[in-house]
């Protein structure tokens, strides 16, 4: 153990005696462990400076949200940082920042959607999660990561991955991105979608895979986790990525593509559990565009995995040479199956 990491420990727990301290490693971003002492245990978590560049950004917002829950008594769990001494949250050491969370007894995490009915209990806490705040201020919410689902940013910096990426690369990738240029359309939807009242800026996740929620014994859905990237945005973003990453039977990392179906089953339990949660206050278009949500989703990481083996896998970097093209040839695959899967266009 560092002496970060237990400078950190006695600055939440000043009083501290022996403990016991077992790594997480279902993150992907940040550091994380399990915290024990003799009778309680807490989740210490050290924040990746590299991705959140101003982690007291976020710790603002999660006040903001632990202050409009206390005041309006919404029927949500979320598990937020325990405050310090000083009633501060965030803890820097001049190295590194630290937070600690409660650890909720008797929960699991699931890192792949294994029936409709985990993926109607997930989408079902996605959905509690954005209706509590309805009524909230989503303004005051700083942008933690920028553009994160800005389809458009991201069609724009595929297109000059074109012009400056490697060449060699383009021109041994020349098929894909020829596939992916023709599905541009999706770009105009979503500038539609974004400009129209009818898809409406609302508080939401931006991460919403599978592990980022809560189970009980029973796999019935406790809350969402992982509150870093909530942000003021729009319903594409969470319904979009869970069609993205639970109606498929393979993950992104998959190259026998023949494996890349729909499960049209998952689809509908997403569809229903998230207008159970959130349908009273979602407009009639965005009730429509669960589908459109995917494919903005699925084509959006397409091209940022090939944006990224373009210029030589610099930001999710490769396990393997061409990994990061087999992850944009999946995704293309994926949107191609959705595509097919049935009406996406019902709200234009």
């Amino acid at each position: 153990m560092s002496e970060s990491i237990q400078r950190a420990i006695e600055h939440f727990f000043p009083e501290t005696g022996s403990f016991t301290l077992l790594p997480i490693k279902s993150g992907l971003i940040n550091h994380t462990w399990k915290l024990t002492f003799d009778s309680s245990s807490f989740v210490l978590q050290q924040v990746n400076k590299d991705v959140f560049t101003d982690p007291e950004l976020i710790h603002g917002n999660l006040d903001l949200l632990r202050t409009y829950l206390a005041r309006t008594v919404k029927d949500v769990h979320l598990v937020l940082p325990l405050s310090d001494q000083d009633d501060r949250s965030l803890f820097f050491d001049g190295e590194s920042y630290y937070r600690i969370f409660p650890w909720v007894e008797d929960s699991v995490t699931v890192s792949v959607v294994n029936s409709p009915e985990q993926a109607y209990e997930a989408a079902r806490q996605f959905g509690r999660f954005t209706a509590a705040f309805h009524g909230f201020d989503h303004g005051l919410l700083k942008p933690v990561l920028p553009d994160f689902h800005n389809l458009r940013l991201r069609f724009d910096q595929f297109h000059h991955a074109l012009k400056s990426g490697n060449p060699e690369r383009i021109e041994s990738s020349k098929e894909i991105i020829d596939q992916l240029l023709q599905k541009n359309r999706l770009v105009d939807i979503h500038d539609r979608m974004v400009a129209s009242e009818q898809f409406r800026v609302r508080v939401m996740h931006h991460d919403a895979k599978i592990s980022n929620v809560l189970f009980d014994r029973n796999d019935k859905g406790i809350c969402v986790i992982d509150l870093d990237t909530v942000m003021a945005g729009r319903i594409f973003s969470d319904w979009g990525d869970m069609v993205r990453t639970y109606v498929c039977p393979v993950s992104e990392e998959e190259t026998e593509l023949d494996r890349i179906t729909i499960r049209k089953e998952y689809l509908e339990a997403i569809e229903n559990a998230y207008l159970e949660e959130l349908g009273d206050v979602m407009t009639e278009p965005e009730k429509k565009s669960l589908r459109i949500s995917g494919m903005i989703l699925i084509y959006m990481q397409a091209l940022r995995f090939m944006t990224d083996h373009l210029h030589n896998d610099v930001y999710y970097g490769a396990a393997y040479p061409g990994h990061n093209f087999n992850r944009a040839v999946n995704q293309f695959m994926l949107l191609t199956a959705l595509e097919n899967s049935g009406d996406s266009t019902e709200w234009l």
